[in-house]
């Protein structure tokens, strides 16, 4: 604000020098060479010049005009040219040129200090205003800074923080940082009550349903009554998985590591070998576990299960011929189908909550694949779904977010039977 400020004064102060000067000397030259036309000249005498003015005349010798200020146009003209400067005032009367200069070499060293002495205060008022904006800004700028200290530090959200400013516009926005911290730590206050009352209401029910299906197992029931029993059964070891798996993912790591158990990726491999491959099967596919490379890691065994469980689930939904299969790999897997496949244009939209395919199979809501890229980023893994050639889906999942998925042009079955080291699959269902 001062630069342009300072400057368009400054600007303007030289300007109106500059119009003041040659209005005055036009003034002046102008009545001098009137009277020296309408007096000297017409009396026969010579004009009236002082040391630092110069007559010149077309129709008098004496005062002969150089040719080359003819081209001087009529009226006032300033005259620089190197280190010399002059007033010039051309009068033309009856086609006859009338001359009259005079120097301002005095003028123009003025001109030029005054011009210094301007340019010095544009500087220093620059500097100046800088200089008390910094100390301004500091000052009123000192109050947000410890505000914005206080709420990025949360050990100074447990007091309010408005009792500790003036009731100013920064008191007031410290007023609203209480206002809305207070309503997060409700909310957060709510759901850690609500995680707690659905781990402790849910799993106890569940617990029940599920001792009890043991004990009809046990009894001599007709068949049919033992399917139901198993079905029954299987209903409630998925919603005790879905359980586990929301309330790991509304806790954060610290607490994860209490809560829930650790397995390899084969021992998750089995277990859903054993509850996925009857019913693939039973659906006319054919299932294979092949294993192409040695996995050492140990990994939350709710959350990997939930992940491959939705996996396999959507494999069996959307493959009507052909086969299913789970490829066991160091850091990683996936499940590849032969089944309806996916769009390219529609698989990044295949995460998202409440998303299904064209041709939309099973009762579910479409927020399978979406529970899986939850889990996948809380558990800081990779999952992405391209195409399997000829036809069918491939969904990798990937422990490290770099190891897999860095070619998907490839279809997974080339990636998984081409791998260095394979090892023979595991056996068939």
């Amino acid at each position: 604000m001062t630069l342009v400020v300072s400057g368009i004064f400054s600007l303007s102060i030289v300007g109106i020098v500059q119009f003041i000067e040659g209005y005055l000397a036009s003034q002046e030259l102008g009545r001098e060479l009137d009277a020296i036309i309408n007096q000297d000249l017409k009396k026969g005498l010579p004009p009236r010049l002082d040391y630092k003015t110069y007559f010149f005349a077309t129709n008098n010798r004496d005062y002969q005009m150089p040719d080359v200020m003819y081209n001087i146009p009529e009226g006032f003209t300033e005259m620089v040219k190197g280190n010399e400067a002059y007033y010039a005032y051309m009068r033309v009367i009856d086609g006859e040129r009338y001359l009259l200069m005079e120097e301002q070499h005095e003028m123009e060293a003025r001109e030029r200090a005054l011009l210094d002495v301007v340019l010095a205060g544009f500087l220093i008022s620059v500097a100046v205003a800088w200089l008390l904006g910094w100390l301004l800004a500091r000052r009123v700028m000192a109050p947000i800074t410890k505000l914005a200290n206080q709420v990025r530090r949360r050990d100074q959200l447990a007091r309010p923080l408005a009792p500790q400013y003036a009731n100013d516009e920064v008191g007031r926005l410290a007023a609203a940082f209480d206002d809305a911290i207070g309503q997060l730590h409700k909310s957060l206050e709510r759901e850690r009550l609500f995680t707690s009352d659905v781990s402790h209401e849910l799993r106890t029910p569940l617990m029940v349903i599920q001792g009890s299906c043991e004990l009809l197992g046990e009894a001599d029931l007709p068949p049919r009554a033992k399917d139901q029993v198993a079905r029954i059964r299987r209903a409630a070891d998925e919603m005790h998985d879905l359980v586990q798996t929301f309330l790991l993912l509304a806790r954060d790591n610290a607490e994860e590591s209490a809560f829930s158990s650790s397995t390899s990726l084969l021992g998750i491999a089995e277990e859903q070998e054993k509850r996925w491959g009857p019913k693939i099967i039973e659906k006319g596919l054919a299932f294979e576990v092949a294993k192409t490379g040695a996995d050492e890691g140990i990994y939350n065994a709710p959350l990997l299960r939930a992940v491959m469980s939705n996996l396999l689930r959507n494999a069996l939904h959307y493959t009507e011929n052909g086969k299913v299969r789970l490829v066991l790999e160091n850091g990683g897997f996936h499940v590849e189908d032969t089944g309806i496949g996916i769009p390219a244009d529609q698989q990044a939209r295949m995460f998202q909550p409440f998303v299904r395919g064209e041709h939309a199979r099973g009762e579910g809501l479409g927020l399978g694949l979406s529970i899986v890229k939850r889990i996948c980023q809380h558990q800081g893994w990779r999952v992405c779904v391209h195409s399997n050639a000829p036809r069918g889906t491939c969904f990798t999942v990937s422990f490290k977010r770099d190891a897999l998925c860095q070619n998907p042009t490839n279809d997974c079955q080339n990636c998984s039977s081409n791998a260095t080291g394979a090892q023979p699959a595991l056996p068939k269902l």
